[in-house]
C-alpha cells in the first residue's frame, strides 16, 4: 500500500513541481512512502500500548489472594465423584513470599475425575483440607541490574563554556525578568520607533530622551533597592537601565545632535564608572561587562575624526587602570578579555591608518602601560582566582599580551634593529623579574615557568634581532610552543591550537622574510647569520612542542608530525650554510660534522629528557649516510679516500655510541637506523674496492671480486656470527636480520646471474676452468645462498630443488668461457653460432645426463635417473636441431660421437630406471 501512495504522491509531485518534474516526483515518493511508513508505525506502536496494558490489567487482576471454598463447596472424594464435562480451571499465580519461589495454584471448580494415583504419591504429599490443588513451580529471580560507570567528566573547551554560562544566563536565577528585560527593551525600542513614525508624540525629542532617562534613572535605582530581597531581579533591571542610559547618551550625541563631544564622553565615563561601582559593590560581573563595553565602544562610537591619540589613548588608560583596580579585588577573565581585546585591537586599528614616525615619542608611553597592565592583570587573575585548581596559568594574557605588543613595538621600530633589541632585553628582564618574584610562591610552578619560557625566548631572540628585522618569526616560533605547552597541560583547546598555528605563521615569516630581503651571505660567517638562526629557532620550537606533545598529549599522531616538521627545519638551517661552508673547507665535509653532531645531541637528549623519539634524528642521519657516500664519491673519485677518512671516522664513532648507548633497545628506529649504517658501509666499501681495482687495472674476474667481496662477506658474517658482524647491536639483530637479508640475497642471486655472462678475464693467471676468480666466485655466492636457504627452512628450504637448473647453466656458461679462452671466440652471442661451443655442450650436457643415470642408478633413485634421461633425450634433440649443421667438420663429429658413446656405456651400466619400491623419491 505505500508503494502505491508513494506512487500517487510522485505524480502530484511532478504535476505541482511544473519544470522540474524529475525532482517533483522523487520528492512527492519520498514524502508520501515515509509519512505512510511513519502511520503504519504509529499504529503498530498504539496497539502494542494496548496489548501491554491488557496484560497488565490481567497481572493485576490474578495476583491477588486465592478465593477461600467454604466446606460445603468442597470436592467428594474420588471414589464417589461422577464424571464432568466442565472445562479445566485456570492456574493462577499465588503471590510469592519473599525470598521463596513463586507458586502456581489451581482456582477451585467442579471436580472431575482423573486417575488414581500411584500409592507412594498419595503418601508422599497429601492433598490439602480445602480442596485446593496446589502445584509448585520454581521461578528464577529477576536478574539483578548491573550500576552502569559514571561517565568520565570531560572538561569542556572555552566553545562548549561560552555556550554553557549563555544557557545558564537563560535557565538559572530570576529567567523571567532577565527575558523580560530584554524583550521589553525591544519591544519600547520598536513603539517609540513606531510612533515617531506615525507622529503620534508631537513633543520635542529633547523631552522625550529626558523621560527615558528619568525612567532608566527610576529603573536602576529600584534595581538597586531589590538588590537584597531580590537580588537576580534587581540586577537585571540594573543592567537593563544602564544599557538604556548608554543609548540615549548615543542617540542624543550621534542621531540627533543634542549632546556635544566631550559632553556625551563624559556623560559615558559616568555611566561606565557607575556601572564598575555597581558591579563591585554587589560582587556581579555582567554589570561591569555591560559598563566597560559601552566605555570601550564610546570612542568608536562618539568620534569627531580629530585623530587626537593621546586623548584616545588616555581614556583608554583610565578605562585599564579601572580593570586592573576590579581585578585587584575580583577574579572576572571576562572583563579582562574584553578590556584586553579593544584597547590592543583599537590601538592597532589607529596604528594601521594613522601612526607615523614622528609621533613615536606619544605612542610608546602608551604602548608600554597597556603592556605593563595586561602583564600585571593576568598574573593577578592566576594569583587571585578561585575557579581553576593550581597549578593553572592563562595563556591568553600571559602569552597574547606579549605576542600582540611586542609587533606593535616591532612595527614603530621597523627601521631600528639595535632599539627593537633592547626591548627585547626590557621584556625578557621584565618576565625575569616575575619569576625571581615567584620562586617562593607555592602552586604557581607552572605560571613561574612559563614566565621563565618567555624570559628566556625574549632574551634569545634579542641575538638575531641585531642582525635582521624579519625577527617575527622566531618570537611566534617560541611563543607558540609555550602556548601550546600551557594548552595542554591545563586541557584547554584555543591555547593549544594557537600554538600550533603559531608555528606554521611563524614558518610562513620566515620565507617572506628570506624572499623580501635575503640576508648577504657573501660576508656572513659560518652559522653566525640570521639565516641559520631563524631556521633552528624554527626547528627548536618544533621540537619543543613534539616533547610536548609525547608527554602531555600522545595521540593523533601530532607528536611525530612536529618531530618531522622540526626534522625538516633542521635540514633547511644546514643546508643555509652550503655557500659558506664550501668557501672556508668544504660542504661535504660540512655535512659530515653536522650530522654527526646531530646524532650525538639527539643520543644525548635521548638519555638525559629521556625522549625516545630522538632515535629517529638518529635513524635521519644514518639514512643520509648513503647518500654522502655517493657524494663522497663524486667529490673524491672515492668514498673513503685520505681527504674524507677523517670525518667518515667521526661519523662512525658518533653513530656507533648512538647505537650501543641503546644497544639493549628493541626500538624499531634503531634497528632501522643499525641497518643504514650497515649498507651505508657495505657500499663505501665496495665503491673504495672498484676504485681499487680500477686503480690497479686489475682484470674483470678480479674487479668482479674485489665488488662483491664486500656484501657477500657481511652477508656471511652477519648470518654466521651476528655477535661480531652486527656489534653493537649484534644480540637483537636477529629480530630485524630480515631487512638486511631481504636485500642482500635477491643482490646477490643478481650478481651470481649477471657473472654467468662476463668473461672474467683472469689475468695475469691463465685460465682454468673453475680454477679461476670469477667462477669461483660464482661458485661461492651460489653456495652461500644454496645454505642459507636449507638454514631458513620453510618456503625457503624448497628453493633448493631450483638449485639443479642454477647449477646447469653455471656449468653451461663455464662451458663457453672454456671456449672463449682456449679457442679464441669472441665472448658474445656469436660463440652460440660456433661448431666447437655447441660440441662441446652436447658433450659436457651428455657427460651431466649420464653422470645423473647412474647415480640414479647406484642409488636407487629413479627420480635421479628419470632426470638424466630427460637430460640426454633434450641432447639429442640439440644433435638433431643444431649440431647436424656442423657434421661437416670435427666439432660435429665429436659431439656425435661422444653423446653415442656416452649413451652406449650408460645402456651397459645402467640401462633402466630403478623401481619405485626400490629407491627413493626426490
Amino acid at each position: 500500500m505505500n508503494w502505491v501512495l508513494g506512487i500517487v504522491g510522485a505524480l502530484v509531485g511532478a504535476f505541482l513541481a511544473e519544470q522540474r518534474n524529475l525532482f517533483g516526483a522523487i520528492v512527492g515518493f519520498l514524502l508520501v512512502f515515509l509519512l505512510a511508513g511513519l502511520n503504519q508505525l504509529r499504529q503498530r506502536l498504539a496497539a502494542q500500548e494496548r496489548e501491554l496494558q491488557a496484560l497488565r490489567q490481567r497481572a493485576a487482576s490474578t495476583t491477588g489472594p486465592a478465593p477461600v471454598v467454604p466446606p460445603s463447596a468442597a470436592p467428594t472424594p474420588a471414589s464417589s465423584a461422577t464424571p464432568s464435562a466442565s472445562p479445566i480451571p485456570p492456574v493462577v499465580p499465588a503471590a510469592p513470599a519473599v525470598g521463596t519461589p513463586a507458586t502456581y495454584e489451581t482456582a477451585p471448580g467442579p471436580a472431575r475425575e482423573s486417575a488414581p494415583l500411584p500409592e507412594a504419591a498419595r503418601s508422599a504429599e497429601p492433598a490439602p483440607a480445602s480442596g485446593v490443588v496446589t502445584t509448585k513451580l520454581p521461578v528464577s529471580p529477576p536478574p539483578i541490574p548491573q550500576r552502569r560507570r559514571p561517565a568520565p567528566v570531560v572538561e569542556d573547551g572555552w566553545a562548549e563554556d561560552l555556550l554553557g554560562k549563555i544557557k545558564s544566563w537563560f535557565t538559572e536565577g530570576n529567567v523571567p525578568v532577565k527575558i523580560g528585560v530584554l524583550v521589553l527593551f525591544a519591544g519600547v525600542a520598536a513603539a517609540l520607533r513606531y510612533a515617531a513614525m506615525q507622529g503620534y508624540f508631537t513633543f520635542p525629542i529633547e523631552a522625550r530622551l529626558i523621560v527615558i532617562s528619568v525612567a532608566a534613572l527610576a529603573g536602576l535605582a529600584f534595581g538597586w533597592r531589590q538588590r537584597e530581597d531580590k537580588p537576580a531581579f534587581g540586577l537585571s533591571l540594573q543592567g537593563g537601565a544602564l544599557g538604556v542610559l548608554l543609548l540615549t547618551v548615543f542617540a542624543a550625541y550621534k542621531l540627533y545632535g543634542l549632546l556635544p563631544p566631550l559632553l556625551a564622553f563624559g556623560l559615558v565615563v559616568v555611566l561606565v564608572a557607575g556601572a564598575a561601582l555597581l558591579s563591585v559593590l554587589q560582587r556581579n560581573m555582567w554589570l561591569a561587562v555591560l559598563g566597560f563595553l559601552g566605555g570601550y565602544l564610546a570612542p568608536v562610537l562618539i568620534s569627531t575624526g580629530s585623530g587626537n591619540h593621546v586623548g584616545l589613548f588616555t581614556y583608554y588608560a583610565v578605562l585599564n587602570a579601572a580593570v586592573f583596580a576590579i581585578s585587584w579585588k575580583q577574579a572576572w577573565r571576562l572583563l579582562n578579555l574584553i578590556g584586553f581585546g579593544f584597547t590592543f585591537g583599537v590601538g592597532t586599528a589607529w596604528g594601521a591608518t594613522y601612526y607615523r614616525p614622528e609621533l613615536f615619542p606619544t605612542v610608546e608611553p602608551f604602548l608600554v602601560l597597556f603592556f605593563l597592565f595586561y602583564i600585571v592583570i593576568g598574573l593577578l587573575y592566576v594569583t587571585r582566582q578561585t575557579e581553576h585548581r593550581r597549578p593553572w596559568v592563562d595563556g591568553t594574557l600571559v602569552f597574547g599580551t606579549p605576542l600582540v605588543a611586542f609587533p606593535l613595538q616591532a612595527a614603530m621600530l621597523k627601521d631600528d634593529r639595535f632599539g627593537l633589541a633592547f626591548s627585547a632585553i626590557g621584556v625578557a628582564a621584565i618576565y625575569a623579574g616575575l619569576v625571581w618574584w615567584l620562586r617562593n610562591r607555592k602552586g604557581e610552578r607552572l605560571l613561574s615557568e612559563a614566565y621563565a619560557a618567555l624570559a628566556l625566548g625574549f632574551a634569545t631572540l634579542a641575538v638575531p634581532l641585531a642582525f635582521s628585522a624579519g625577527t617575527t618569526a622566531s618570537v611566534w616560533a617560541l611563543e607558540g610552543a609555550g602556548v601550546a605547552w600551557i594548552g595542554l597541560r591545563q586541557n584547554r583547546l584555543f591555547p593549544w591550537i594557537s600554538g600550533l598555528v603559531l608555528q606554521l605563521l611563524a614558518a610562513g615569516s620566515y620565507v617572506i622574510n628570506v624572499i623580501d630581503s635575503p640576508p648577504p651571505m657573501e660576508t656572513a660567517q659560518l652559522l653566525l647569520n640570521s639565516l641559520w638562526f631563524g631556521a633552528a629557532i624554527l626547528a627548536l620550537g618544533g621540537y619543543l612542542l613534539s616533547l610536548i606533545h609525547d608527554r602531555h598529549r600522545p595521540r593523533f599522531g601530532l607528536p611525530a608530525m612536529l618531530f618531522v616538521w622540526s626534522t625538516f627545519w633542521w635540514t633547511i638551517a644546514a643546508l643555509s650554510q652550503f655557500g659558506i661552508a664550501d668557501r672556508s673547507f668544504g660542504a661535504w665535509q660540512y655535512l659530515m660534522v653536522v650530522i654527526a653532531i646531530s646524532i650525538v645531541l639527539a643520543a644525548v637528549l635521548r638519555d638525559r629528557l629521556p625522549w625516545p623519539r630522538m632515535n629517529w634524528l638518529i635513524l635521519y642521519g644514518a639514512m643520509l649516510g648513503l647518500p654522502m657516500v655517493f657524494w663522497a664519491s663524486d667529490e673524491f673519485d672515492a668514498p673513503l679516500q685520505v681527504a674524507g677518512i677523517g670525518f667518515w671516522i667521526g661519523y662512525a664513532v658518533a653513530m656507533a655510541w648512538a647505537l650501543w648507548s641503546a644497544r639493549e633497545v628493541p626500538a624499531r628506529s634503531l634497528s632501522l637506523a643499525h641497518l643504514f649504517a650497515l649498507w651505508s658501509l657495505a657500499v663505501a666499501v665496495t665503491m673504495q674496492s672498484e676504485h681499487v681495482a680500477d686503480q690497479l687495472v686489475l682484470a674483470e674476474g678480479w674487479g668482479f671480486v674485489a665488488v662483491v667481496a664486500p656484501i657477500a662477506l657481511m652477508t656471511l658474517g652477519l648470518w654466521r656470527r651476528a655477535d661480531l658482524f652486527a656489534w653493537p647491536r649484534g644480540e637483537l639483530f636477529e629480530k630485524y636480520a630480515i631487512g638486511w637479508f631481504v636485500l642482500a640475497v635477491p643482490l646477490l642471486a643478481l650478481v651470481c646471474a649477471g657473472s654467468l655472462f662476463m668473461a672474467g678475464d683472469p689475468s695475469p693467471l691463465p685460465f682454468l676452468p673453475l680454477l679461476n676468480p670469477l667462477e669461483l666466485g660464482t661458485l661461492a655466492i651460489a653456495a652461500l645462498l644454496y645454505a642459507m636457504a636449507g638454514s631458513a627452512g620453510g618456503m625457503f628450504a624448497t628453493w633448493q630443488r631450483l638449485w639443479p637448473f642454477a647449477g646447469f647453466a653455471i656449468v653451461s656458461m663455464m662451458t663457453l668461457r672454456a671456449v672463449h679462452f682456449w679457442h679464441g671466440d669472441a665472448w658474445d652471442p656469436r660463440i652460440l653460432h660456433s661448431g666447437v661451443s655447441q660440441a662441446s655442450l652436447a658433450v659436457v650436457w651428455s657427460l651431466l645426463g649420464v653422470g645423473s643415470m647412474l647415480l640414479g642408478s647406484r642409488r636407487m633413485n629413479r627420480a635421479l635417473w628419470m632426470a638424466g634421461m630427460a637430460l640426454m633425450l633434450i641432447v639429442c634433440a640439440k644433435l638433431v636441431f643444431v649440431d647436424r649443421q656442423y657434421m661437416g667438420n670435427i666439432p660435429g663429429i665429436v659431439s656425435f660421437l661422444a653423446v653415442g658413446l656416452l649413451l652406449v656405456g650408460v645402456g651397459y651400466f645402467a640401462p633402466s630406471p630403478p623401481k619405485d619400491s626400490e629407491g627413493e623419491t626426490a
